[in-house]
């Protein structure tokens, strides 16, 4: 019977995963970029493109102070995350909701990579590799930072104007009024409206 794993054959693994996510971020972040019609929110994609091309140069280090080969294992996860970015790209929304929607799907890339690194992170540290986790530790660092960018990007006003552009002037109004000649009919129509204008 062959060997089981060891948890450093489950850490190479976990490398190889993170190092095919970058990879495929590259090709996807400029499309994110071009897409977006804020200038702050294109500038923090372009800006990322460029830390992640620096995450797959760090992982090489990872794999060299391993004395390990450099190689990649398709990563589902980020997959799965650029195809629900790329749907809403194809979508027909207005510039803000665009915006707003690239961040959401920005914001799920980094949170699948915190989780990542976070892992990598705390097994390098319990395996001694200390090189490795600083190393890896850089990158965490940075997708943090990644991700409070487009907070901030996004709560300095992009959701806010995405959200008023949500109901056009006018129409809430009519709404109001109909559960005054509807009765509770109108009632129910209005409540049940009433999520999608927030």
């Amino acid at each position: 019977m062959a060997n089981a794993g060891t948890m450093h054959d489950a850490f190479l693994d976990e490398l190889r995963d993170s190092y095919d996510a970058e990879r495929q971020l590259i090709k996807a972040l400029p499309k994110m970029a071009k897409a977006a019609t804020s200038a702050e929110l294109r500038t923090a994609f372009e800006t990322h493109l460029e830390e992640t091309r620096g995450h797959v140069e760090r992982l090489e280090q990872v794999f060299e102070s391993l004395e390990e080969k450099v190689k990649g294992k398709h990563c589902d996860g980020i997959a799965g995350i650029i195809e629900e970015g790329k749907s809403i790209m194809e979508e027909d929304f207005d510039e803000a909701a665009m915006d707003a929607c690239l961040i959401a799907a920005g914001q799920r890339a980094e949170h699948y990579e915190m989780a990542a690194y976070g892992t990598l992170v705390a097994w390098a540290r319990a395996m001694g590799h200390t090189e490795a986790a600083d190393l890896l530790q850089e990158t965490l660092d940075e997708e943090k930072a990644a991700d409070e960018k487009l907070t901030t990007i996004a709560e300095g006003g992009i959701n806010q104007e995405a959200a008023e552009n949500a109901h056009p002037s006018g129409e809430e109004d009519e709404e109001e009024e109909r559960p005054a000649r509807g009765g509770r009919g109108g009632s129910a129509t209005a409540v049940a409206k009433r999520p999608a204008r927030r």
